[in-house]
């Protein structure tokens, strides 16, 4: 989509295709064939058309992370894939009220999601983008959603940031053959990056960002949604408040765990034997390396000094891992398993690995269960030893 035609979209004209539009593509049952050869007959032009389906379908896509605010919203494909889920824009947009940020510039905003959440914590905000499709996009979903904010066209790089309070930095990690996983390959670089955690900044960066590129006294944050890792931010020495942190957002809130909190930091990791309760810790938790804060939380200990399981006689819960008991250790060859297995009646399995050469579909494929039971096995190392415990969450 070029500026032009996303102008027209926002004309009156173009803004009756669109509802016109979504209409049609509801009415085809969200078939994208009918749905185009619908939106023809009310838009001939094949660029405004092509352009309202796709609008439409990315507003359909985009519900799953932007809720309500979706359907009045606009999007490109790359920008909807990339654009920071609100509930974690949020999360940053409040951590920088706290910190006392009154104005905030987002170099590389995209379209506008992290922009949408410092306008709502009350924070006055500018977007910088490369892109002029994504800045006339950002532009018109602030004003969609009725929020303050000035976005343009520019490099983040000439940007004069000195009389912002803070800066929110998004380096582009793709390029024209995918993911660009080199640090110094971004856009912008990591030199760049360092610059700007050189003053009051937090950036926003791929969750295997190694720790030892992180600089001294910056805060690496690992932030997971419903279980999922959706980033990492480095926060500058004026705006950290720890080393490491996992921050943790479900159905029921949000929750942190930091390096404070891991009496084992300094010690050997604590390895003990399987216990009555085993927890799976979150995805932010194992990114940030902070297992053993959550082993001394409940209680308890690893099942193995290199394996991401843990293990205590207590029974806790925990927003940072997944809880199950220990019901039984069943045997860890393949056959002497699926016995076990059928002598159960197990006929639906959930299986869980960490630390073992197995694929799990493929192991339910050849263990061919048939019984009326469901169960759930987690296949680890304990103690450097293949072992399999049959649990069941709680």
């Amino acid at each position: 989509m070029d500026p032009e035609t996303f102008a027209w979209l926002l004309t009156e004209p173009g803004q009756q295709v669109l509802t016109r539009a979504t209409d049609a593509y509801v009415d085809a049952g969200a078939d994208p064939v009918r749905a185009a050869a619908a939106i023809r007959r009310i838009e001939p032009d094949p660029e405004r058309s092509s352009a309202t389906l796709t609008q439409v379908q990315l507003r359909s896509r985009a519900v799953a992370k932007f809720g309500d605010d979706a359907v009045r919203m606009y999007f490109t494909p790359d920008a909807l894939e990339q654009a920071t889920r609100p509930r974690v824009a949020d999360h940053r947009a409040a951590r920088l009220v706290a910190a006392e940020v009154g104005t905030v510039v987002d170099l590389g905003c995209g379209i506008g999601g992290d922009l949408i959440a410092f306008a709502r914590a009350g924070l006055t905000s500018a977007g910088i983008d490369l892109d002029p499709v994504r800045v006339a996009v950002a532009v018109a979903n602030l004003a969609a959603l009725g929020l303050g904010g000035a976005v343009q066209v520019a490099d983040a790089t000439t940007i004069d940031v000195a009389g912002f309070g803070a800066v929110f930095a998004d380096p582009a990690r793709r390029g024209a053959r995918g993911r660009v996983f080199d640090a110094d390959g971004w856009t912008p670089p990591w030199p760049f990056v360092t610059d700007l955690l050189r003053g009051r900044a937090v950036v926003k960066v791929a969750p295997g960002i190694p720790h030892d590129l992180v600089p001294d006294g910056v805060e690496a944050e690992w932030v997971s949604e419903r279980g999922e890792v959706k980033e990492a931010a480095l926060w500058s020495p004026p705006l950290a408040t720890t080393s490491r942190r996992a921050t943790v957002i479900g159905t029921g809130g949000l929750a942190s765990i930091t390096a404070e909190d891991d009496p084992y930091a300094d010690l050997p990791r604590p390895v003990r034997a399987v216990g009555e309760f085993l927890y799976e810790p979150d995805g932010a938790v194992i990114r940030a390396g902070l297992v053993t804060a959550v082993a001394a939380g409940v209680n308890g200990g690893l099942l193995d000094e290199k394996i991401a399981y843990v293990t205590s006689d207590a029974s806790f819960r925990t927003p940072f891992a997944t809880s199950y008991q220990v019901l039984e250790e069943l045997p860890y060859r393949e056959k002497p398993l699926k016995a076990a297995l059928r002598e159960r009646n197990i006929g639906v399995l959930t299986i869980k690995k960490r630390g073992v050469d197995i694929v799990p579909e493929q192991l339910r494929k050849r263990l061919a269960l048939k019984g009326d039971e469901t169960a759930t096995i987690v296949l680890t190392r304990v103690s450097g030893h293949g072992t399999v415990l049959l649990v069941r969450p709680f």
